[in-house]
């Protein structure tokens, strides 16, 4: 197993602010050289640490339509059965078990509120399922995604 230094959590910092930031930027900003940059890069790379970069699409572009998250509580001994039954609900971007009060956390993406609403209907109906509340996002104040 790898072992993540300072330095290597600033660079991986860095590269959540902006995952195409030229090694030669990052390295004046971390301090060190850019062929030592380079290297961590490739070592973080290599050994899964950084398992890719990803596109982020503006809000112009991805901002359509409405996003929500969905709490759900589980059943004793379902939640793999409605885990397994949720991913296949194309509206579903994340879904994260949590704890506390419920047991799952998804965050949903719909083109309408009427699709909002009928998604919610047939999630509240899956079997396991013993309580669903939902709350609309209204605005992004910070994505580092």
């Amino acid at each position: 197993m790898i072992q993540v230094t300072a330095k290597d959590e600033e660079l991986i910092a860095l590269l959540r602010m902006d995952a195409r930031e030229p090694v030669a930027s990052l390295a004046r900003k971390l301090g060190l050289s850019r062929t030592t940059v380079q290297d961590r890069l490739r070592r973080l790379e290599d050994s899964g640490v950084i398992a890719g970069y990803s596109l982020k699409l503006s809000q112009d572009i991805d901002g359509g339509g409405m996003r929500a998250f969905v709490t759900l509580s589980v059943e004793p001994r379902r939640q793999v059965d409605v885990a397994r039954t949720l991913s296949k609900f194309p509206q579903i971007e994340t879904l994260h078990t949590v704890s506390g009060k419920f047991d799952l956390v998804a965050r949903v993406k719909t083109a309408t509120s009427e699709d909002m609403d009928r998604l919610i209907d047939a999630i509240g109906v899956i079997p396991g399922i013993t309580r669903i509340e939902t709350a609309v996002i209204l605005s992004t104040k910070l994505d580092r995604r």
